[in-house]
């Protein structure tokens, strides 16, 4: 029997726009898998929302969606939010991939919630690789790869 993967889906309230129902949403096109949806007030709360979906809800991957603001307590609490995503990923042994859009990587409102949209479907398509096609994350290694906007790409 094929043991069905799970998704975990931490997203926040902060957010100003749906991140989670993006993710679902690409997730659903790429690959038949169940998803456990978790959301929280904001960054800082991610990363027990990823620990409890990972440890509670049996979760194989978890995406863990932000979007911390243009103030530089916020550029904090994010770096500590990173901190914990990477404590929590080493006490699990999953991986949680982290997709943070910074209110002020964007020029106005409209490309920041094209960035918001681009980011978190391109980190979706990620972890479809991580779970079922790892051959093409190692196909795009040394790339340049960048999600949200135009890749670097390879210097060799």
């Amino acid at each position: 029997m094929i043991k069905m993967r799970k998704v975990g889906i931490a997203d926040t309230t902060f957010s100003r726009t749906n991140m989670g129902k993006i993710a679902i949403d690409e997730l659903k096109k790429g690959a038949s898998i169940l998803i456990e949806r978790y959301t929280v007030p904001g960054v800082k709360d991610l990363p027990v929302a990823c620990k409890k979906l990972i440890e509670e809800k049996k979760c194989d991957i978890v995406m863990a969606l932000g979007m911390p603001g243009l103030q530089a307590i916020d550029k904090m609490c994010a770096h500590e939010a990173s901190q914990g995503i990477i404590q929590a990923q080493l006490m699990t042994n999953r991986h949680i991939i982290e997709v943070f859009v910074h209110e002020d990587e964007a020029k106005d409102e409209k490309e920041l919630a094209w960035l918001m949209e681009k980011r978190t479907r391109e980190h979706a398509q990620n972890v479809i690789k991580l779970l079922f096609y790892q051959e093409k994350l190692q196909h795009e290694a040394g790339t340049g790869q960048r999600q949200g906007f135009a890749d670097a790409g390879a210097i060799s």
